[in-house]
This record gives structure tokens, C-alpha cells and sequence, in this order.
């Protein structure tokens, strides 16, 4: 085959083709799905954290007007268990308690009953007429309100004797550091709509897993998979919230089985509070040893995260010190204290985040102490294998990251000296981080389809969860056809079409690209082989590096055989038990402004320097940079969800309490691309981009108001009373 007539699609900096349906409303959301006889359900949820039911009086509800039917517990809803995402068995549920199963209650914001009526205002109306007592006990809602327990099918990890390593150290530090619980917030609250026909199930899910959708009320109702369709065409953000499969789910499809007519259940902003997961809050302890050259003799991480009680959710933090440094002793211990609280989740960058705020500021710490550059410390103990396995890494530019990062963003390593710039009332600070992020792997499949008219439609039962999944993996496609992108369509979002992961754990361009591409290539491959093998055939007998594949060729084959499309399925099977280490790496570099005065901290500028494979496309890889920046300056400065430590309320939930950034929040970021496709990950060599930017931003900003104030702030956010109290 000769070279393709069309320009390169794979690394172009393509605009999202999904754009203009978003921006002009056309693009449509599962909230904005018009079924037939749609009716409305909604929600009741408890208002204590632990107790339980002893009365509640539906009578009002069901004579309210247009009311078709309340769900009480222990009523008419029956559901099969279905597995927890963190059992051992691994299933697709982030809660699962089965819902309305009996009148106990485990925490604030438990759905205790549903009300389905012809239109939403008739059904918010109804469950407010509801009325319900409770014998209500005292919830333990501190991480001190609970044992620490190791989470089941874990172990510590020791490496070496850490005694050992402190004794030999010539400068010694320790911090305790304490993230809070965070909520994701979507732009999108989670939304579901439920259909049956005879048995089988047509579910319309706001979801960043179609297959857990699937599996969770296939099992729920006893059904066979293949009676169980679930489409989810856009979905406005998740960020770990749409991960699993929450109880509202079942609800949609139960209650619509018994009205006899689909059903939406669209969750409020509030009730996301408690409904979709969060991440944990994490009390953290590090200590660090090590040479006065600042080679690590010895690192300690301790880890607590809270969960619910009966989920064996672990903010994993320690992870980031099990393979970023080379350390000969190494302890890393995870604990979880089960509190009264909904059950948390994965959020983006789970672990990694915030183990990065403790490990990377404790770095800054002992640079400090050693009167040494943070960068030349980090290099001192740069890994050239994954410390936890001996493996090499797939691929590894980060000394480049640190070289590049500090050339574009000025970086001074003479300038350490805390509280020494300032403009008038502004203190001056820099400082720098550590990202990284492990890549998931997992299996994934798609199928593309060639037309008589010289264009191809790929499918792939993947998620468009706003990172530009639709262009991306156009690009992937017309690359791999001959193609220019605007003559391949691709459709995602509906598990009638092949499986592929989660859009999680930043693995859809790394793992469904690669299936993506084989696919092109099988069905591309197919066509070709036809069209030499028939003697009738321009082509035939033709040298396959003689022929031009592309519009052309397609449209010409398919039109002479009367063959209206010619299809080919494709799969990527990454390679179990891999002799590599696979993870990506980074950069950060921040500069703040403190008000003395005040103790008010603006990020001025951030700059990110991050090796993570081949870039299919620079404009999408640099948006998820640059908004997983966002969300570390977020996990910096703002964002904490404020729990009642009495009645274990969530004391704000909405966005007006909560705080996220906007446009006025934030400086001058930068982004930049290192190193080159990463040949152990696939054929295509790209990994994630979806989270790596938050791994370290917290840390980096932390550090640059230390720089600037001299005050070591180790509790997230850093709120100007943090930053004041101790100066």
C-alpha cells in the first residue's frame, strides 16, 4: 500500500467535531431525552446520618395531583445483590446496599423513597408531603470516630528496614498532612431514564461505564445481558462520580417496571452531595531521612482515609511513594476508618493526588533542610527502574520535565531563601512538584464499517465524558483508512456496540485507540484482499504496495461489487503480567501572590512539563493538562466539603457553598509535551492525559506559598486563615 493522499491526522490539533452541537444545544444529553408516556421520579432522601425508620406516612404523597405511584422500604422493589466495585469479586456498584431494602438508615441523604408522577413538579411536590420520624443514633463522622483498619486484600508495603535507614540519615523530616472529603461536580448531575419492553431493558444512563451499567441491572433483575441496552451518547463530566453504578440506577429501571412506562430520575445538584461518591479525606504522615548529598536513606508514608461503613473504599496515597523515588528503605502503611458517611469513590487522580500534596511537599521539606535546589534533590533520587517491581519503565522523559518545565517557567534554583520578594503588600513565592500516574490496562474492542460512498463509521461502546473522545478517535481512524477525519464518523455511548473500558483511570485514547486502529486496518485489509483476488477487479493481482489506499479506492470497490459497506471488527488485548512499568510522569512549576495582610493566595502562573506518550492530538491532550491543573489549584486553594462532625450533614451542598474556580481564578498556565510514543504501551504508544495534571499542582502551589511566606500550610485548601495563623 502506498502513502495515504491525505495529510497525517494523528498529531494534528483538530477541533472537537462534537463543538458545534454543544455549543448551538443540539448535542443530546440523557437529560434531554423525550421518550413516549415519559413520567418523572424523584427521590426522598433521609436527613439523619445513622438510625432508622420508625413512621413514614405516604398518604399525602399518593392523592398529591398527577402521582402514579411511592416506593417505600421494604415495599415492592426487589434487586438481586449486585457486587461492590471494591469487593473482591470487583462489581460494578460504588453503593451496594440494595435500595429501600428495609427502614435502616446509614447515612445523611440515603434514598428512603421514590415518587413517580407525570411531570417532575408533581413528583418534587409529592415527596415533600411525605412525612417521616426516626429514632436517630450518633454517627461517627471523624476519621478519630474510628479504628484504622487495614482494607481487605491489602498489605503493607517494606522494603528494607526504615529504622535502619533513619539512623543513617544525617537530616531527618516529618509532616502530617490532612486533605478533606472533595466532591466532583459535575456540570452534568446524574441523570437516568428507563424503558422496558416485554423483558428487556432500554436504559439511558449519565455514565462513564456502559458495561458496569449494564452488569449491575442485568444481575439486579435477573436477566440476560443481552436483554440489558444502555446508551449514553454525551455526558457532561463525571470525573470518577459516573464511574460506578449508585442506587438511583436500579431505582429508575424498578420503579419503571411498575408503573408500566419509562421513567427519568435526574438527581439534584443537593442530592449529588450524597447520592455519586466523593473522594475521602486523608490524614497523612511522612517521614523522610537522608545524606547531606540529599540521596533518601529512608521514607515513611502512613496513610488513614475515611469510607462508609459496610465499603472498603482506601484513598490510597501511599501509592506515589512506592515507585517515584529510589529509597533502599521504604514503608508504606494504608488504613481506613469506617465513619456513617455515603460511600466515597474514585475521583480524578485517585490516590495520587493527594498522596502527591504529602509526598512532594515533604521533598520541598527536606530540600529546605538540606539548603538544596527541590529539583536537584528529586534528581538525586530519580528512579531508572519502578522501585516496587525492579521493572524497567515503558517510558520515562522525566528528567526532561524537569529541565524543560524550569526553562519555561524561569525557575531560579539560587531563589530559596522563604519571604525574601515582594511587591508592596504581595509576597512572591515559586515552587515545583512531581506528577505521575499509573496506566491502566485493559481490554477493549470496536468495529469500523467502510461505505460505497468512500466514507467509515467506527463503534465502540466508549464515553464522550467532554475530553473530546469523538475526534480523537476520528483522527486515530482516518489515519489508519487513508481518510481525511471529516469523512469518518464515529458513534460511542451504546453497548450495542463492541465493549471497551471504563472512561477511567485515563485509558480511552491509550486502549481504545489501539482497537480503534486495528479495526481500520482489519476492515481496510479485507478490501484489499478481495479486490486482488477477483480477477474482474482493477486491482487485481496488484502489488498491495502499489495501491493507493483512501476515498477513492473504498468508493470504487464497494460501488463495482454493489457491496453498500464492508465491515471488520478489531481488538486490543494489552499484555498481562508486562515485563514494563508503565506510568506517565511530570513537571509542575507555580508562582503565587500572598496579601500579607490578608493571607489571600492567587496563583499567578503554572507551567506543566509532562511525558505521556504519543499526542494524537495536541489541542485535547493540552485541554485535559491544563484542566487537571485547574483541579489540582482547585484541591489547592478551594475546594473541601464541609461535614456536620454532630449530625454528619453535609453543611453546603451546592455550588454556592462549594467552592470551584472560574476564569477569574486563574493565571497564566502552560503546557508542555515531552518525550515521544511510548512503544511497550501499543502499536499506537499513547498513554493518558485525563489526570496527570492534577498529580502534584496542589503540592507545587503549597510549596511556592511556603516560599513566599515562609509558612508551611500541610491541611488542604490553604484558606488565608491557614496561611495567617501561622506566620
Amino acid at each position: 500500500m502506498t502513502g495515504t493522499p491525505v495529510a497525517p491526522a494523528v498529531g494534528a490539533a483538530d477541533t472537537r467535531v462534537d463543538g458545534p452541537a454543544k455549543v448551538t444545544g443540539t448535542a443530546a444529553y440523557t437529560g434531554d431525552l423525550r421518550l413516549p408516556g415519559l413520567a418523572h421520579a424523584v427521590v426522598l432522601q433521609s436527613t439523619i446520618a445513622k438510625g432508622r425508620i420508625t413512621d413514614l406516612d405516604a398518604g399525602p404523597a399518593e392523592a398529591a395531583p398527577g402521582v402514579l405511584a411511592v416506593f417505600l422500604p421494604g415495599g415492592p422493589l426487589r434487586f438481586a445483590p449486585v457486587a461492590s466495585f471494591y469487593s473482591a469479586d470487583g462489581g460494578p456498584m460504588g453503593d451496594a446496599r440494595p435500595p429501600l431494602s428495609d427502614h435502616s438508615v446509614h447515612h445523611h441523604g440515603q434514598h428512603i423513597a421514590v415518587v413517580v408522577a407525570e411531570t417532575i413538579e408533581q413528583a418534587v411536590d409529592a415527596a415533600g408531603r411525605i412525612r417521616v420520624s426516626y429514632h436517630e443514633d450518633v454517627p461517627a463522622t471523624r476519621i478519630e470516630d474510628a479504628e484504622g483498619q487495614l482494607p481487605p486484600g491489602s498489605e503493607d508495603l517494606v522494603r528494607g528496614d526504615l529504622a535502619t535507614g533513619l539512623a543513617v540519615a544525617d537530616v531527618t523530616v516529618e509532616g502530617h498532612y490532612e486533605t478533606p472529603p472533595q466532591h466532583m461536580n459535575a456540570m452534568e448531575p446524574c441523570v437516568t431514564t428507563a424503558s422496558w419492553d416485554g423483558d428487556r431493558l432500554t436504559v439511558y444512563d449519565s455514565t462513564q461505564n456502559l458495561a458496569a451499567v449494564r452488569l449491575a441491572l442485568a444481575t439486579a433483575f435477573g436477566l440476560p445481558a443481552t436483554d440489558v441496552r444502555v446508551v449514553s451518547t454525551f455526558v457532561g463530566g463525571g470525573f470518577g462520580s459516573k464511574g460506578t453504578v449508585w442506587p438511583h440506577v436500579l431505582l429508575s429501571a424498578a420503579v419503571a417496571r411498575h408503573v408500566g412506562r419509562p421513567v427519568r430520575l435526574a438527581l439534584t445538584r443537593p442530592q449529588m452531595f450524597t447520592s455519586c461518591g466523593s473522594r475521602p479525606p486523608t490524614r497523612q504522615r511522612i517521614v523522610l531521612g537522608a545524606h547531606h548529598d540529599g540521596r533518601l536513606t529512608a521514607l515513611c508514608h502512613d496513610t488513614i482515609s475515611a469510607t462508609s461503613v459496610g465499603e472498603n473504599v482506601a484513598e490510597t496515597a501511599g501509592g506515589v511513594s512506592r515507585m517515584l523515588y529510589a529509597c533502599p528503605n521504604v514503608t508504606v502503611r494504608q488504613r481506613i476508618a469506617r465513619l456513617d458517611m455515603a460511600p466515597p469513590t474514585f475521583q480524578r487522580a485517585p490516590g495520587r493526588a493527594p498522596g502527591s500534596f504529602a509526598l512532594e511537599s515533604a521533598l520541598d521539606e527536606l530540600a529546605y533542610a538540606l539548603a538544596m535546589d527541590p529539583i536537584e534533590v528529586r534528581l538525586r533520587n530519580y528512579a531508572d527502574t519502578d522501585p516496587s517491581t525492579g521493572h524497567p519503565w515503558s517510558g520515562k522523559h522525566l528528567r526532561d520535565c524537569y529541565r524543560l518545565g524550569a526553562e519555561r517557567f524561569g525557575w531560579d534554583p539560587a531563589d530559596r531563601t522563604p519571604g525574601t520578594r515582594r511587591e508592596g503588600d504581595v509576597l512572591i513565592g515559586t515552587g515545583m512538584a512531581t506528577a505521575t500516574h499509573e496506566m491502566d490496562q485493559s481490554p477493549a474492542a470496536a468495529w469500523a464499517e467502510l461505505r460505497a460512498d468512500g466514507t467509515a463509521v467506527i463503534g465502540v461502546a466508549s464515553h464522550d465524558i467532554g475530553t473530546g473522545t469523538y475526534t480523537v478517535l476520528g483522527q486515530i481512524a482516518a489515519d489508519a483508512l487513508g481518510l481525511a477525519p471529516e469523512r469518518v464518523t464515529v458513534l460511542l455511548g451504546d453497548t450495542d456496540f463492541p465493549e471497551a473500558p471504563p472512561s477511567i483511570g485515563s485509558q480511552t485514547v491509550a486502549l481504545v485507540g489501539p482497537a480503534v486502529r486495528r479495526a481500520c486496518e482489519n476492515v481496510r485489509d479485507d478490501l484489499l484482499a478481495r479486490a486482488v483476488a477477483d480477477p474482474r477487479s482493477p486491482w487485481y493481482e496488484r502489488a498491495l504496495d502499489t495501491i493507493e489506499v483512501g476515498c477513492e479506492l473504498y468508493a470504487a470497490e464497494l460501488s463495482r461489487t454493489g457491496t453498500p459497506k464492508l465491515t471488520a471488527a478489531g481488538h486490543h488485548h494489552p499484555e498481562q503480567n508486562s515485563p514494563y512499568a508503565i506510568h506517565s510522569f511530570g513537571a509542575q512549576f507555580a508562582e503565587v501572590a500572598v496579601d500579607a495582610l490578608t493571607g489571600t493566595v492567587r496563583v499567578r502562573r503554572m507551567v506543566g512539563a509532562f511525558d505521556i506518550g504519543r499526542i494524537v492530538n495536541p489541542r485535547t491532550a493540552r485541554s485535559q493538562l491544563l484542566g487537571g491543573m485547574t483541579f489540582g489549584l482547585a484541591q489547592a486553594l478551594m475546594e473541601a466539603t464541609a461535614i456536620d462532625p454532630v449530625r454528619g450533614h453535609v453543611v453546603e451542598p451546592h455550588l454556592a457553598g462549594y467552592h470551584v474556580p472560574v476564569n477569574a481564578d486563574i493565571g497564566t498556565f502552560d503546557v508542555l509535551f515531552v518525550g515521544g510514543p511510548d512503544p511497550h504501551i501499543s502499536d499506537l504508544g499513547a498513554r493518558g492525559a485525563g489526570e496527570i495534571g492534577v498529580v502534584g499542582a496542589a503540592a507545587a502551589v503549597a510549596n511556592a506559598v511556603f516560599h513566599a511566606t515562609g509558612v508551611r500550610v500541610r491541611t488542604l485548601p490553604i484558606t488565608p486563615d491557614r496561611v495567617v495563623a501561622d506566620a
